[in-house]
């Protein structure tokens, strides 16, 4: 095991995450994980990764995901709500802080006076290849020791469920 890994699992030991929801552990050699308890302890496992690379950039995990968003390019605010399942006007406060920093800035749309695009400045991009390196990279360990094959089949079975997820109404949960 690498030492990412190691540091992974201890973290996970050491917050008690590294449990089935039952209370049982469920240790890496358990080949009859139910997919609920796994897909919990897989976003258990992702969701620490991704608060520790923030971390180590002075971020927070919301303004990476911000920042990570907008490397694809100028998003509206009304878009960016949609994205992170918020009110344009809790929106406003990470977009300050982030403005503050000098990582993103808000500009008019043209030929929509109430419309704001938001955008990375330059230290932005910066900061959010960095940040999205780092936990490509990170990520990536989580299932190096797949065989190439096993790891492309977990990619394009995610691939699946994501795009299957966007396309498709959500069920109705009665």
């Amino acid at each position: 095991m690498n030492e990412t890994a190691q540091g992974t699992a201890a973290a996970l030991a050491a917050s008690g995450q590294g449990c089935a929801t039952d209370g049982h552990h469920i240790g890496g050699d358990d080949a009859q994980i139910d997919v609920a308890t796994g897909l919990v302890q897989l976003t258990s496992l992702v969701q620490g990764l991704y608060a520790r690379v923030s971390e180590r950039h002075n971020l927070t995990p919301v303004q990476a995901k911000l920042l990570c968003v907008l490397l694809d390019g100028p998003r509206g605010m009304a878009e960016l709500a949609r994205c992170f399942g918020v009110e344009k006007a809790a929106l406003t406060g990470l977009m300050d802080r982030a403005e503050r920093r000098g990582l993103a800035k808000r500009s008019p749309v043209p030929g929509d006076r109430r419309a704001l695009q938001v955008m990375l400045t330059d230290a932005g991009h910066r900061a959010a290849a960095a940040f999205h390196n780092e936990v490509d990279a990170e990520l990536g360990q989580l299932v190096s020791t797949l065989a190439a094959h096993d790891r492309e089949h977990f990619r394009a079975t995610m691939a699946e469920i994501i795009n299957r997820c966007r396309t498709s109404p959500r069920p109705d949960h009665r």
